[in-house]
């Protein structure tokens, strides 16, 4: 019995060894690149860009900045940006939660949406899905607030962090800190899925879930790692579906559908959780997100039925990232 258990303990620990190998070569180049750019200041301008983009969503175009950090950086960075401008720049608590619904849609677009390509789509493809769906995400919420009337109350901030700049040492020991817990969290889910897989959990898990996932294009063998990206991140969940892809388990119409659905809807604990902090409502942070990115997902599901094979392998689907067709 102990042998067993050790010598399954050594498979998860290899196996999350080479998991973390594919990611981190393509997390590592674009965190440095990231890096550089925000030193450079090329955000500001990439915020010129968004100014008129966020009064589609009924935002001032000063959020441009909040929402260009997000999308170069991560959460945190955009948020950071977000207390350095509230004082000055009042909203509502129905403009906060559509800030927050599109920053939770669509972040750190450069690491994620490459880490999204390694699992089974096209990089310009799977950027548009989440910059597009965040837009659209949130115009739709402006007008049902503006509409209904709803959330049109001053937003008061109950909690700002102190805020300072890291030096290069204290950037870079965070960043290690960053990939030591994506591994360590890897390490855990590749426990649980052996457990859950070995007591025949996952068939029921697969079985609860496909009346709800199998509508938007996601088979049988991606219910379970979908779910956990889901709940636990883009991350954790696009380093299982690359080995699954790899081992040939899962379809490239599956890893595509997966990847979008992860891509509009993950970390929905922690980061909705996060944006609730600052004031965003869960009708939208939470509950809206996910049923919009059911549908949204739904939706090009139905549309790619009507496009021909070689469409989507060209422009939508990355079939070197499956051994099954």
């Amino acid at each position: 019995m102990l042998k067993k258990l050790l010598k399954s303990a050594l498979a998860i620990l290899r196996e999350s060894i080479e998991m973390c190998v594919v990611l981190f070569r393509v997390m590592i180049p674009i965190i440095i690149v990231v890096k550089i750019l925000e030193e450079l200041g090329a955000i500001k301008y990439l915020a010129r860009f968004l100014e008129p983009v966020m009064e589609l969503a009924g935002l001032p175009g000063s959020m441009g900045i909040v929402w260009a950090t997000t999308l170069t950086t991560n959460l945190y960075g955009g948020l950071i940006v977000f207390f350095a401008l509230a004082p000055d720049n009042p909203l509502t608590v129905a403009q906060v939660t559509v800030l927050a619904s599109m920053m939770l849609v669509a972040h750190s677009m450069l690491v994620e949406v490459k880490i999204a390509h390694k699992a089974g789509s096209r990089f310009i493809a799977m950027f548009m899905i989440r910059f597009g769906g965040a837009l659209i995400f949130g115009m739709i919420l402006n007008f049902v607030y503006k509409f209904s009337g709803t959330l049109q109350n001053k937003n008061i901030l109950v909690w700002t962090p102190e805020t300072k700049n890291p030096t290069l040492m204290e950037w870079g020991f965070g960043q290690v800190l960053n990939l030591l817990t994506i591994w360590i969290v890897i390490v855990i889910l590749l426990a649980v899925m052996d457990t859950l897989k070995k007591f025949k959990l996952t068939d029921v898990i697969a079985r609860l879930l496909r009346p709800i996932l199998a509508p938007v294009g996601i088979g049988h063998e991606a219910v379970n790692i979908t779910t956990i990206g889901m709940i636990l991140g883009l991350t954790c969940g696009a380093g299982l579906i690359i080995k699954e892809a790899r081992a040939g388990h899962i379809g490239k119409r599956d890893l595509f559908f997966s990847m979008a659905l992860m891509g509009l809807c993950h970390s929905i604990i922690e980061d909705t959780l996060l944006m609730a902090a600052i004031g965003a409502h869960f009708s939208g942070i939470f509950l809206g997100r996910i049923l919009f990115s059911l549908f949204f997902v739904f939706i090009l599901e139905r549309v790619t039925m009507l496009l021909p094979e070689s469409f989507l392998d060209k422009y939508l689907f990355n079939p070197h990232a499956s051994g099954k067709k």
